[in-house]
């Protein structure tokens, strides 16, 4: 699944990505880890990220935009991933948007943890970094587990607290929340993609809150693809008649094409008879090949003037 993980800082995002990796299998995304990863490897973005943020600038959405789709290119995202820590306003949501559409990945669903003001002093006062690994863990809520070894190191972690997560900056973080992070639930919610827990309470409560969430949008995900899969009845139905009636034009056709060519086949037939000629007798040919001789014409027979006379005198009788 595509999860976007909203919340005020101190909500418990980081812990439950650390154990939606664990349960679902899928890389959890911050944009703070991709900054420091491309600051230390020395990349065309780490290089003009570090420019920026030594200048004591923000760093450009574009510069993180560009981060989180050279992450999302690698292999382990194919089954999903969980973004944490971004999007932070509107902007950067419009951008992500985009960005997911282009790659065909669009987000499954956003989940808002939802804590009280006074509890998340308390748990970002009680937010402890390893210096090794970067893993973050809450001496009140969710402490390191006895025994566990920093990955990087395999020692103890070595935790300290960040300069932003002591109390007198709680304040001021939460207000820059209210005003640039919060109204996201309205854009999200608009696209159908929200969903709200409450994430106060045992860690464990709160896991099985989200997962119960992520389920049921997981199931309505599998019904729309199913759908779009198998036809309904109706759909079937008409496709039958359809095949049904393609199928009957097609024999008539045929059947018509089949009579149209016996009909020519026939004609063909007979006006091939018509245009044979008998045979001509030797005869005729050798008679129609001798020149054609001239009668020639007969001559009057002179009547004796005597006899014109006798004639003549008998007429006037």
């Amino acid at each position: 699944m595509r999860i976007v993980l909203l919340g005020p800082p101190g909500s418990g995002k980081g812990t439950q990505s650390q154990r939606l990796i664990k349960s679902h299998g899928i890389p959890q995304i911050s944009t703070g880890d991709l900054l420091r990863a491309a600051v230390a490897a020395q990349s065309k973005l780490g290089i003009a990220a570090k420019s920026v943020m030594d200048a004591g600038g923000l760093v450009d959405d574009a510069i993180v935009l560009g981060m989180i789709q050279e992450r999302l290119a690698l292999p382990d995202v194919r089954n999903g991933f969980i973004l944490d820590g971004f999007p932070r306003n509107l902007s950067q949501a419009a951008a992500l948007e985009e960005l997911l559409r282009k790659l065909g990945q669009p987000l499954d669903v956003v989940v808002l943890m939802q804590v009280d003001n006074a509890e998340l002093v308390r748990r970002i006062g009680g937010r402890r970094t390893c210096r090794n690994c970067g893993r973050v863990f809450n001496i009140f809520t969710s402490p390191p587990p006895a025994g566990e070894t920093c990955p990087k190191t395999g020692g103890e972690h070595d935790l300290f607290q960040r300069p932003d997560d002591n109390e007198a900056t709680v304040a001021d973080r939460l207000k820059v929340y209210d005003e640039k992070t919060s109204p996201l639930a309205n854009f999200y919610a608009a696209r159908g993609l929200l969903r709200k827990i409450d994430a106060e309470g045992d860690l464990d409560v709160v896991t099985a809150r989200l997962e119960a969430v992520l389920a049921t949008r997981r199931r309505k995900r599998g019904a729309k693809a199913a759908a779009k899969r198998v036809p309904r009845r109706p759909a079937r139905k008409a496709a039958a008649k359809k095949s049904a009636l393609k199928a009957t034009l097609r024999s008539a056709l045929n059947s018509a094409l089949k009579s149209a060519r016996k009909l020519v086949k026939k004609a063909t037939k007979k006006a091939a008879k018509k245009a044979v000629r008998k045979p001509v007798p030797k005869r005729a040919v050798a008679k129609a090949r001798k020149p054609a001789v001239r009668s020639k014409p007969k001559r009057a027979r002179k009547v004796p003037a005597r006899k014109k006379a006798v004639g003549k005198a008998r007429r006037h009788r």
